[in-house]
């Protein structure tokens, strides 16, 4: 699976698809900072699909974390952006629609009323677990590329199809937007409350009532990270957050966080962000 970016009037692919303004697969393989400020939509709807990794996003003003398998929604004149204007480490993948242009090319009168309906009273703009939306990503994808007969209405065909199983997913979903058990919830808020802990797996395990193979396997399956790995994403956004303010030493920042020193916070931090830990408070701190 290789990332690409391709643009309207910018990428021969989308020559014939003037519905599509841009569609992204990227891989992130460290935490970006600044890369991801908050932007409002303009007049376009853009689906985000998280493809493995865990991202702190604020959308509309609201913190939401998604995991693989969740889809966002950004309907025009909403915002998104990284908790932290960051970019955490994983791979999305996003698609961002003209609806006007789209409309002109697909859907009859009623079908736009009926899903415009739909997409505009929902009031959670993340829909949980909805594979679907990985799926129809990757056909649309290799129809782009490989460009055989018929592409360009099978990729037309796909991103009504897209469209439909969104509308039919908010219709029928009636919980919140986060699927995740209340039990992982509960972990995560009690890591960061005492992130100076040295948190083993068999002591994270014992929270949630499972051993450490089958709490492993669940997390892995949810975050797409390992335990501990999981927890170090959590002490770098604190670190992050931490970072901004100017009344923090450094040290004592390095060991609240749960790092053993202040070597060992600053190495892990340069590998998952790219900076030092003096590097990003130079770039970032608020007078």
């Amino acid at each position: 699976m290789n990332q690409f970016h391709l643009q309207h009037n910018q990428s021969q692919e989308l020559v014939h698809f003037p519905y599509i303004v841009e569609f992204v697969l990227k891989k992130n393989q460290t935490i970006q900072l600044g890369s991801f400020t908050q932007l409002q939509q303009q007049d376009s709807f853009c689906v985000y699909y998280i493809i493995e990794g865990k991202f702190d996003w604020v959308i509309n003003g609201q913190h939401y974390v998604l995991y693989p398998g969740d889809t966002a929604m950004i309907l025009p004149g909403s915002s998104i952006g990284g908790a932290n204007d960051a970019l955490d480490i994983g791979i999305v993948a996003w698609l961002d629609i003209h609806l006007n242009v789209l409309y002109d090319h697909g859907f009859d009168d009623e079908e736009k009323r009926t899903i415009e309906k739909v997409l505009l009273r929902n009031k959670e703009p993340v829909l949980p677990r909805l594979n679907q939306t990985g799926e129809i990503l990757k056909l649309l994808e290799s129809e782009i590329f490989n460009q055989e007969i018929g592409y360009a209405v099978r990729v037309k065909q796909l991103v009504e199809e897209l469209f439909i199983t969104i509308a039919r997913q908010l219709s029928r979903q009636h919980n919140p937007y986060r699927n995740f058990p209340q039990t992982f919830m509960k972990l995560e808020q009690l890591l960061r409350e005492n992130l100076a802990h040295q948190w083993t797996v068999a002591e994270m395990a014992a929270i949630v009532g499972l051993g450490n193979t089958a709490f492993t396997e669940k997390v892995k399956s949810y975050t797409g990270f390992s335990p501990l790995n999981y927890l170090i994403n959590i002490r770098i956004s604190e670190a992050i957050r931490l970072l901004k303010r100017a009344d923090v030493n450094m040290t004592d920042i390095a060991l609240d966080t749960g790092f053993y020193s202040s070597q060992h916070f600053s190495t892990t931090f340069k590998k998952l962000t790219g900076y030092t830990p003096s590097q990003f408070r130079k770039n970032n701190i608020k007078a």
